[in-house]
């Protein structure tokens, strides 16, 4: 049994496949079954059902499997002390962000992250937020930045920010030309939200309480996929939308008029970087961290009443 097999194992595993497999390995498909089937043999167990598609791990195989990604963490963590010990900060670094986050906060620190840190390669992947938490279970991302709370025990938040959450109107709307807004008088029939899967969705859900408002479903049957596509909706004089703060930092000075604020304390999401709890790469996600305090505005640091909103 060597390290080449366990990564080979735990590879068929996250892909499922044995050629896509041994793509991500940089072997051919031959070596990585032979390597399997070796270390099968060694241990006297089937590790894999083969015969079904997508391939799928045995009982045992299953134990097998989560085992050697106890070890391969392990191993690697022994690498990650070294480079602390010598003031190194380098490497790889797999980080996961959600899409209502990453067009407005990615280009605020990347730049200066790169030339800080120029032996670190940021390998950045936009999901929404369950897939994100699967690929932190399986390794696959080494960490995220996520709206939380999660309620996931497998999983360690560490806040970063908070973003308040802005209503935003067409050009001269009358039915919200107050000093405050209240959820409960948003109209819901004009409200354009964002699509299944996001989870800045469920918290707008939550704030509006839409699913105990009569007849709201029927009217959710057009679901944007990006922030800017619900603002360009708005803009068109043709509903109204809610948006997180970053969101309106680069917002002409005519549509920043088209902002409505809430009653205190305002709605917000919380803004974390989340790992796995056996995550390794603790120098890199210190650095990170750090980085994206230093662009974030102090004000959106505290957490003095505040109304952080479930998901």
């Amino acid at each position: 049994m060597n390290f080449q097999q366990l990564e080979y194992i735990t590879a068929v595993d996250t892909h499922r496949h044995f050629a896509k497999a041994a793509k991500s390995c940089f072997v051919t498909q031959a070596t990585l079954s032979m390597m399997i089937q070796k270390l099968e043999d060694e241990m006297g167990v089937k590790i894999f059902d083969r015969s079904k598609h997508p391939v799928m791990p045995t009982e045992i195989g299953t134990k097998v499997i989560t085992q050697a990604r106890r070890v391969l963490l392990e191993a690697g963590r022994m690498k990650e002390l070294v480079k602390e010990e010598m003031d190194t900060v380098s490497g790889e670094l797999k980080l996961g962000i959600i899409p209502t986050l990453a067009p407005y906060l990615l280009p605020l620190f990347l730049q200066q992250f790169s030339t800080t840190y120029p032996k670190v390669k940021l390998i950045i992947h936009e999901h929404t937020t369950s897939t994100i938490i699967e690929k932190l279970k399986t390794g696959l991302l080494d960490a995220a930045l996520l709206a939380t709370p999660l309620n996931d025990n497998s999983i360690i938040e560490t806040p970063l920010f908070y973003e308040k959450y802005f209503l935003y109107v067409p050009k001269n709307e009358k039915d919200y030309n107050k000093q405050y807004i209240l959820p409960k008088n948003i109209d819901v029939n004009k409200l354009w939200l964002l699509e299944e899967g996001h989870c800045m969705r469920s918290q707008i859900l939550n704030l509006c309480e839409l699913k105990k408002q009569h007849g709201a479903e029927e009217t959710l049957h057009y679901e944007a996929g990006s922030i800017e596509t619900l603002k360009n909706m708005v803009d068109k004089n043709f509903g109204i939308t809610i948006i997180p703060e970053l969101a309106t930092h680069n917002l002409s000075a005519a549509h920043k008029k088209q902002l409505r604020l809430f009653k205190p304390p305002a709605p917000v999401r919380q803004i974390s970087i989340v790992t796995h709890r056996e995550y390794i790469k603790v120098q890199l996600i210190k650095v990170l961290q750090q980085a994206i305090l230093n662009i974030i505005p102090a004000n959106m640091k505290l957490n003095k009443k505040i109304n952080v909103l479930s998901i």
